[in-house]
């Protein structure tokens, strides 16, 4: 798409054949700005958004309601209000040191191995190309097999993360609020065990590697409880799952639409700056926040356009171009500050892995797609 007069909002822009120019309009003239229509402000570029990310004025749920209601009292609310990016406060940032911790000491490159063998596994049964498996269930089994699960488990938890993570988003029906609450306490059967054997026997690499590596941290930090742990290794799951799904779509689309270049690993990693998974996120304000003369009062929320920010010319020199091996590109796609999302590396690696088997394969999509009619995460149909 090439006009921006019938974009309505920064949230539609989302599933859009191209909303960048869209996106750049706001850069350029409503970088930081209230949205009558959305009911909130709006951060557009790289130092609106920075700002906002950096305030310990704003928070990553309404502090009226920090569990969505709909789940409230559920297994899904208990392990949505346990989530390191669901929470905010002294308690939330030394959890979220404990599960970085862990997440830094991932091994990338057995993962990376495990994906594609799941990818070719995937591939193996001919036809059409199984562009949903690729996606979602091949990354999820991949954390799974991390977290210790035996193979039929983490195909259960990869099916069952999907159920979970429809509870996030705020449009989310009372139908997907109940299958997230079932899915929530599956995956704590599945997942329960292994942590606790995890703290109970050291296991270096291997099967169990994510999980101890979790408990190692836990232990360094005095940290004790292992609900919160528990709830934070279907975090693991559930944080893999659209991001992941939408970096590989979206690299495959980059390559459909002629991006070159033999090193899948570099047009990744630009990919996740220049048509990122993760178009925006959300913060509440708990306090007044000021920034370029405006004011967002406590009780008002402001819609985070990471997107946006990737491709603002002050941070990052031709921003529309996509340019493997791009030299420190500005990437706001993962956050930054408190809340930037830990698990980037491992995301970036299993994208490579899916997206590397296919091309090795000689295969790819060849269509302009449609995109998921999500309000955050750029996922196409493919």
């Amino acid at each position: 798409m090439s006009s921006t007069t019938t974009v309505s909002s920064p949230v539609e822009a989302v599933r859009l054949a191209d909303p960048y120019p869209y996106y750049a309009r706001l850069v350029a003239e409503r970088s930081f700005a209230y949205d009558e229509a959305l009911g909130a402000w709006v951060a557009a570029d790289a130092a609106a958004v920075r700002a906002v990310l950096g305030s310990g004025a704003l928070r990553v749920r309404p502090v009226a309601e920090p569990v969505p209601a709909g789940i409230a009292g559920t297994a899904a609310g208990e392990v949505f209000g346990e989530l390191v990016r669901m929470t905010d406060g002294a308690a939330a940032a030394r959890l979220k040191g404990v599960v970085a911790g862990a997440l830094a000491r991932a091994d990338t490159a057995y993962a990376a191995s495990l994906a594609a063998r799941f990818a070719r596994e995937a591939l193996s049964a001919g036809g059409e190309v199984p562009y949903e498996e690729l996606m979602f269930a091949v990354p999820a089994r991949v954390v799974a097999a991390l977290s210790g699960l035996t193979e039929g488990a983490g195909r259960e938890a990869a099916r069952a993360i999907g159920d979970f993570v429809q509870c996030i988003p705020a449009t989310a029906t009372p139908e997907q609020q109940r299958a997230a609450a079932t899915a929530a306490a599956r995956l704590r059967e599945l997942l329960g065990p292994a942590l606790t054997a995890a703290s109970a026997v050291h296991t270096a690499g291997g099967a169990q590697g994510l999980l101890r590596e979790l408990v190692t941290a836990a232990e360094r930090d005095g940290w004790a409880r292992l609900g919160p742990l528990l709830s934070n290794a279907i975090g693991f799951l559930s944080q893999t799952y659209d991001a992941t799904a939408g970096l590989i779509g979206n690299t495959l689309v980059a390559l459909a639409r002629g991006a070159e270049g033999s090193d899948t690993g570099a047009l990744v990693r630009e990919v996740v700056r220049h048509d990122a998974p993760i178009q925006n996120t959300r913060r509440f304000a708990a306090e007044a926040f000021a920034h370029a003369g405006s004011t967002v009062e406590p009780g008002q929320q402001i819609l985070v356009l990471l997107a946006a920010a990737n491709r603002d010319p002050a941070v990052n020199p031709d921003p529309h171009a996509l340019t493997p091996g791009r030299v420190n590109p500005a990437v706001f796609t993962f956050g930054a500050a408190a809340h930037r999302c830990p698990g980037g590396e491992l995301a970036t690696a299993l994208a490579d892995a899916v997206v590397t088997e296919l091309r090795a394969a000689g295969l790819g999509t060849t269509a302009t797609p449609a995109y998921r009619p999500l309000a955050n995460a750029r996922i196409p149909l493919l």
